[in-house]
């Protein structure tokens, strides 16, 4: 596989990401956050056993801690700091908060020893950026306050941010592993397991009813909690892994800035979410300090 088709993987990867908060909105009407997340996961989880039945071996045990922390940032945390965001947000606003992500992983890149992301234009990028999540924010945020925050309308936002820093964290340590001759497979079903952990006891303590059958039998559910389960979660994982693997953490992540534009369209098209001019014009900011910031990034590949 060429250079070029690595960069296609990563742009298929955020595409059918783009439309996960779409399907996660429409599903929290039915279900709450930690169901939506236990029940993805073990779907994804179940199909990626089918293709890689057999168990990974570690090359030291050591190894383990750091499955261990992919499963606690890019399942658990990652996905249960975005479903919570979707009950105080629109979903068109987190997913260009999520979008900053690309930031956090050349920040975390440049402690770890590559500055080769740094400059001036990534500090100016940065600012263009954060100023689009402010205009973003300050247009939802009338209409996404609880009561029960009071005037915290920024809520679901700040929940949002922390989810981009944490997926940075984690696709950091999904090139870690790579780099240690994981295969994608495998070490995807392991992170998988590892994020279950934590998944499984806290929706058991926190996750609420289950919802009556006819509800959650729904086609309309049915087929949203495959989606996420076989395609956003199995499959895309498994291609997310490939391109951090060929393309590194910074470069990959880069890609993350189109989930935005792919959400707000599909927000509006599939469950008529308002696009005011003010979300437009924060989301443009958005994308083009994410370019600007990223500029340098695809000449470089980050650990």
């Amino acid at each position: 596989m060429t250079q070029a088709r690595y960069h296609l993987v990563a742009l298929f990867t955020v595409l059918v990401w783009g439309l996960t908060f779409v399907s996660t909105k429409v599903l929290l009407l039915d279900f709450t956050p930690l169901q939506i997340l236990c029940i993805r996961f073990v779907i994804g989880f179940l199909a990626l056993c089918v293709l890689r039945p057999h168990s990974l071996k570690l090359y030291e045990w050591r190894h383990e801690w750091l499955f261990m922390a992919a499963g606690a940032t890019g399942i658990a945390g990652y996905y249960l700091l975005e479903n919570v965001a979707l009950v105080f947000t629109t979903a068109t606003a987190t997913g260009v908060i999520v979008a900053i992500s690309p930031l956090f992983t050349a920040l975390i890149a440049a402690a770890r020893g590559d500055r080769s992301g740094l400059s001036v234009r990534f500090f100016l990028g940065f600012v263009v950026a954060i100023g689009g999540l402010v205009l973003v924010g300050a247009s939802t945020g009338a209409q996404d306050s609880l009561s029960a925050f009071g005037d915290l309308s920024f809520f679901g936002d700040l929940l949002a941010l922390l989810a981009a820093l944490v997926w940075a964290i984690y696709s950091v340590l999904v090139k870690r592993l790579a780099d240690l001759g994981y295969e994608t497979i495998a070490s995807t079903k392991r992170t998988f397991l590892w994020g279950l952990a934590f998944i499984a006891p806290a929706t058991v303590l926190f996750g609420g009813n289950l919802p009556a059958l006819p509800e959650a039998l729904s086609l309309e559910n049915m087929g949203n909690l495959l989606f996420l389960g076989l395609v956003a979660s199995a499959a895309c994982f498994v291609t997310w892994g490939v391109a951090v693997r060929r393309l590194g953490a910074v470069v990959s992540t880069t890609y993350i800035y189109l989930v935005p534009a792919i959400t707000a369209a599909a927000s509006i098209a599939l469950i008529g979410e308002p696009l005011s001019v003010p979300i437009v014009i924060g989301l443009c900011l958005t994308i083009v300090g994410l370019l600007l910031s990223q500029g340098t990034a695809a000449s470089t590949s980050a650990s």
